[in-house]
């Protein structure tokens, strides 16, 4: 959105909802900050009302926040001698939420975000929703507002394992039934936990424990890179050229 739509939608934001929102812009996107308790009246809202007319539910996911600033690479003290020489340690699954080595201004593990559209006013709204209780995270479900979330939020539930209150049909949707454990949460091993085969003899799909070691993968950061910023440079020379 432009400058002015969105300096526009902040301002609505505001005025109508108060302090059941935190709002937020960054890099012109408008995100809302929601308590799980108002959801569902600021969700009606955002649909109905004539200054939002938000009639389309794009998209929701789960977010696990456990990693969240944390780095697996010392990339900028030991660069220069390889990448395997800065491993620190702290990479996701060696820690738990309540022990990870950095404090982040984050104040839950989990959350749901959904973003959305209102084709009427050509205007977009991220929406992010924190479970209060990292054991058992559960939101409300938003099927009774845009009845098209309804696979949105069993995919949530399937990988990150958030509940969505009150929805008609809650169960997995991407794993296996008898799946243990919720994919996408970052103390999830990234080998898993159990392999499948087909064993002839028995003439049916087994289970068994995992038979590769987990190891160190690429570097999840993100860098300054010389040749990326050249070739961001020549590219807006090109486009200011044509």
């Amino acid at each position: 959105m432009s400058d002015t739509k969105t300096n526009s939608l902040v301002e609505r934001l505001a005025a109508r909802f108060g302090d059941k929102l935190t709002v937020s812009v960054s890099h012109g996107a408008v995100t809302a900050v929601v308590e799980a308790a108002n959801l569902l009246a600021v969700a009606t809202a955002l649909r109905d009302e004539a200054g939002f007319r938000f009639s389309e539910l794009v998209d929701l996911c789960g977010v696990d926040y456990l990693g969240y600033g944390q780095t697996e690479w010392d990339t900028t003290d030991v660069s220069g001698n390889g990448f395997s020489r800065g491993v620190e340690g702290e990479a996701l699954g060696r820690f738990t939420w309540a022990d990870r080595p950095r404090e982040v201004s984050i104040p839950n593990r989990y959350a749901s975000v959904f973003h959305l559209l209102s084709i009427e006013l050509n205007q977009r709204l991220r929406v992010r929703v924190f479970c209060a209780d990292n054991d058992l995270p559960v939101v409300p479900s938003l099927t009774g507002i845009w009845p098209g979330v309804n696979w949105f939020e069993r995919e949530s539930f399937d990988l990150f394992g958030i509940i969505y209150e009150g929805h008609p049909d809650l169960r997995r949707i991407l794993t296996d039934y008898g799946f243990v454990g919720h994919p996408f949460r970052k103390d999830f091993p990234l080998i898993g936990n159990v392999e499948v085969r087909y064993d002839p003899e028995q003439k049916r799909v087994i289970y068994e424990p995992v038979s590769i070691e987990p190891r160190v993968l690429v570097p999840r950061v993100i860098r300054d890179d010389a040749d990326l910023m050249q070739a961001k440079a020549e590219a807006a020379d090109h486009w200011r050229e044509n």
